[in-house]
C-alpha cells in the first residue's frame, strides 16, 4: 500500500500558494501512465526467471523514479537509526552535566540533533512520500494497467473465448497496484533491516562486542525464519490469487448472463456455482493465514529474546563498568526499534508475497505470447477489386494452425475439407448450409480470426498469411447475427464504423438503416437522449431488432469494399426487413458480398449461391439453376417452413 502522506500545511500568501502545487506536479509528471509499451513485450510466463523479468520490464521504464525511491528509503532508514543514538547521547549529557551548564556546554549538540529531527528527517520523509505517492502510486500503477490492457486487447479472439472476461479484466486491474506495492515494500524492508540491524551491530560492537551478540544471533534466526516461511508464503499466495480470480470470474459470469439466469429460474444453481468458489477461496485464505499467524508468533518470540538478551548484557556490562550509561540508553531503544521494524517488515513480507501472487496470476493474462500475431514481414492489404479465393483450405479448431502435428491429431475430422471457392470482384455470393456446415468458420478464416491448417486464402491475389490483420479488417464490413454493442452512446457505437464521420453522415446512416425513429425517442437512465443515450452493457437497453439496425447503420457508415452479412436481418420483423433489404441491396452494389442466411428467400437473389455441407462446397450456381438441378438446394428450398431453412433432414 502507498505510504500515507503527512498533512503539510500550505502557505496562504498568494505568492507562496503555487509552490506546493508545482512540487506535486513535478513528481506527478515524472511518469506518463499512457506511454506506449516498449518494442519488447512482457516476458512469456513460461520463461525462466519470468517473474523477475516481468518486474524489470516495467521498472526499466522509470529508472529515475526507482533510483529516487532507493535513495529516499536509505536516507529515511539511516536517519531513523540516529534517534536511539540521540536518546543515548541526551541521557549521557543529562547525567554528565548540571542543569545550569547543560545548554551552555552541549547546546550545539542539542541543536544539531533537533535540526536532524525537525528538518532533515522530515525532508527525507517528504521526498519518500512524494516519490511513492505522487510518482509511483498513480503513475506506475496505471502504466502497468494500461500496457497490460494494450497487450491483452491485441490477443486473438480465441484467447477471450477460453477465459472469463471478468477474470481477465480483474488480472489487468490488480497487477498494477500489486507490482507497485511489492516493489515499494521490498525496497523499504531491505533498507530498514540493513540500516537498523547493521547500524545497531556497529554502534554496540564499537563499545563492547558482547552487546552485539544478541542482535547477530537474531539476524541468523531471522534469516532462517524467512528461509522457511517465505517459499511457503509465496506458493500459497499464488494459489490464493488463482482462487480469487476464479471467484471473480464466476461472479462476473453470472452478472453477464443474468437474463439467462432469470429466464431459466436458476438463481439457486448460480448460488451453488459461486458458493463452490467462495468455499475454495475461504479454505485457501485460512491456510494462508495459518502460515501468517505461525510466522508472526515465531517472530514475536525471537524479538522478545533479542530485546531481553540485549538489555541483560547491556546492564551487566554497565554494572561491570565496561560501558557508560549512554550505551545502555542507546542499546535498549535500538533493540526495541529493530523489533518494531522486524514486525513491520514481517507484515510487509506477507503483503509482498500476496502481491507477488497477484502479479503471478496477472501474468497468466498479460505475459502471454500473442496468439495469431502478424508475422514480422506482414504488409497492408492493397485492395483493388475485392476478388476472394479459398484454395484447398482445411481447418480444424483442435489443430495448431500451420504447425506440425502428430498423426493422431491429423486423423481428427476437420471443419473444412479441401475447400475451394472463388468470389469474383463485385460478386454477391449467398452461402447456404445447416448449422455446423462450416459457413461461419469460412468467414472467420477470411477475417483472420483463425489461420487455415492447410491451403490459403487470397484477396486480389494477396495471401492473407502475409497481410496485417488491421488492414484486412478495415476493408471488410460485417453484420453478425448476434450483435453486441459497446456500453457507450448511440453516436459512439455508430462512429465505430468510421471515427471521422460527421454528424450529418451519422444521421444519414441511421436513417438508411431505419433506426432514426427509435433513436430519437431513446432516453437512458441519466436523462441523455437520442444519439447521446447510452445503450447498456452489450446493448441490453435495446431490442434485438434495434441492435441489428444499429449494426447495419455502422456498416453503412464504414462503407467497406467487402461486405459480410451473417444473418444480418434475422432479428428484424418482416416489414422492417423488407424496408432495410432495399438499403442493403443498394449497399451491396459494386461490393464483393458474402451473405449467410437460413431464410433462403433473403439470399435467393444473390448473383450466385454456394451450398455447404460438412465443410465442403457441394453445389454452386444461381437460384434458378440450382432449382433446375433438383439437388440439395432444391430439396432445402422445398423443405422451407415460412421461408427458413429446416434443420432436420
Amino acid at each position: 500500500m502507498a505510504i500515507a502522506a503527512p498533512q503539510i500545511p500550505l502557505l496562504t500568501s498568494p505568492a507562496a500558494r503555487p509552490i506546493p502545487k508545482l512540487m506535486f506536479r513535478f513528481f506527478e509528471n515524472l511518469l506518463r501512465p499512457t506511454a506506449l509499451p516498449p518494442d519488447t513485450p512482457p516476458p512469456a510466463v513460461e520463461q525462466r526467471w519470468a517473474l523477475l523479468k516481468f518486474y524489470l520490464h516495467f521498472m526499466r521504464q522509470s529508472p529515475g523514479i526507482i533510483a529516487a525511491l532507493f535513495a529516499a528509503g536509505l536516507a529515511v532508514a539511516l536517519l531513523d537509526t540516529t534517534i536511539p543514538v540521540f536518546i543515548g547521547r541526551v541521557a549521557a549529557l543529562v547525567a554528565a552535566k548540571t542543569p545550569k551548564t547543560l545548554l551552555h556546554d552541549a547546546g550545539d549538540q542539542l541543536l544539531l540533533m533537533a535540526a536532524v529531527i525537525l528538518i532533515i528527517r522530515p525532508a527525507a520523509l517528504l521526498l519518500q512520500y512524494l516519490v511513492t505517492n505522487q510518482a509511483i502510486a498513480p503513475g506506475m500503477t496505471n502504466l502497468i494497467r494500461w500496457q497490460g490492457h494494450w497487450h491483452v486487447v491485441r490477443q486473438s479472439w480465441t484467447f477471450f473465448q477460453n477465459d472469463f472476461a471478468g477474470r481477465i479484466a480483474n488480472r489487468v486491474m490488480q497487477t498494477g497496484p500489486a507490482l507497485r506495492d511489492s516493489v515499494v515494500q521490498s525496497i523499504n524492508a531491505v533498507w530498514y533491516i540493513i540500516a537498523y540491524g547493521g547500524s545497531a551491530i556497529l554502534l554496540l560492537a564499537r563499545v563492547d562486542w558482547h552487546l552485539a551478540i544478541p542482535i547477530m544471533i537474531w539476524f541468523v534466526f531471522y534469516a532462517a525464519l524467512l528461509a522457511v516461511f517465505v517459499p511457503r508464503a509465496r506458493a500459497r499466495s499464488q494459489i490464493m490469487s488463482e482462487v480469487r480470480s476464479t471467484l471473480t470470474g464466476r461472479i462476473v459470469d453470472s452478472y453477464t448472463n443474468i437474463l439467462t439466469v432469470k429466464l431459466f429460474a436458476r438463481a439457486q444453481d448460480e448460488d451453488r456455482f459461486v458458493v463452490e468458489a467462495v468455499d475454495d477461496h475461504t479454505r485457501t485464505y485460512q491456510r494462508q493465514l495459518r502460515l501468517v499467524t505461525l510466522f508472526t508468533f515465531t517472530l514475536v518470540m525471537l524479538n522478545s529474546a533479542m530485546i531481553v538478551g540485549t538489555a541483560t548484557l547491556a546492564i551487566l556490562a554497565w554494572t561491570a563498568g565496561r560501558v557508560p550509561l549512554a550505551t545502555v540508553a542507546t542499546a535498549l531503544p535500538l533493540a526495541w526499534q529493530i523489533a518494531n521494524v522486524s514486525n513491520t517488515v514481517a507484515s510487509n513480507i506477507a503483503g509482498i508475497f500476496e502481491n507477488v501472487g497477484l502479479v503471478m496470476d496477472g501474468m497468466r493474462s498479460i505475459a502471454i505470447p500473442r496468439q495469431m500475431a502478424d508475422p514480422p514481414d506482414a504488409v497492408p492489404l492493397r485492395l483493388t477489386t475485392g476478388a476472394i479465393a479459398f484454395e484447398h483450405v482445411e481447418f480444424d479448431y483442435g489443430r495448431l494452425p500451420r504447425a506440425a502435428e502428430s498423426a493422431e491429431i491429423i486423423t481428427r475430422p476437420a471443419v473444412l475439407h479441401d475447400l475451394n471457392l472463388s468470389i469474383a470482384a463485385g460478386e454477391r455470393l449467398g452461402l447456404i448450409g445447416r448449422s455446423g456446415a462450416g459457413k461461419s468458420t469460412l468467414v472467420n478464416l477470411l477475417l483472420k480470426f483463425y489461420e487455415p491448417g492447410a491451403g490459403r486464402i487470397l484477396i486480389d491475389g494477396q495471401d492473407l498469411a502475409n497481410i496485417s490483420q488491421e488492414s484486412l479488417r478495415a476493408q471488410i464490413g460485417m453484420v453478425t447475427q448476434d450483435t453486441s454493442l459497446l456500453h457507450r452512446s448511440i453516436r459512439d457505437n455508430l462512429r465505430y464504423g468510421r471515427p471521422d464521420a460527421t454528424e450529418a453522415e451519422i444521421i444519414a446512416a441511421a436513417a438508411r438503416a431505419h433506426a432514426l425513429d427509435f433513436i430519437e425517442d431513446l432516453e437512458d437512465w441519466k436523462g441523455r437522449r437520442g444519439f447521446d443515450a447510452h445503450v447498456g452493457e452489450r446493448g441490453v437497453k435495446l431490442s434485438g431488432g434495434q441492435r441489428q439496425r444499429i449494426a447495419i447503420a455502422r456498416v453503412i457508415l464504414k462503407d467497406a469494399p467487402i461486405l459480410v452479412l451473417d444473418e444480418a436481418t434475422s432479428a428484424l420483423d418482416s416489414e422492417v426487413e423488407a424496408a432495410i433489404q432495399e438499403q442493403l441491396d443498394d449497399l451491396m452494389q459494386g461490393r464483393t458480398v458474402i451473405a449467410i442466411a437460413h431464410r433462403l428467400s433473403t439470399i435467393a437473389r444473390m448473383d450466385r449461391l454456394a451450398v455447404m455441407d460438412a465443410g465442403r462446397i457441394i453445389e454452386e450456381g444461381t437460384h434458378s439453376a440450382l432449382l433446375a438441378r433438383q439437388g440439395v438446394y432444391a430439396a432445402l428450398w422445398r423443405r422451407q417452413s415460412g421461408g427458413f431453412l429446416a434443420e432436420a433432414g
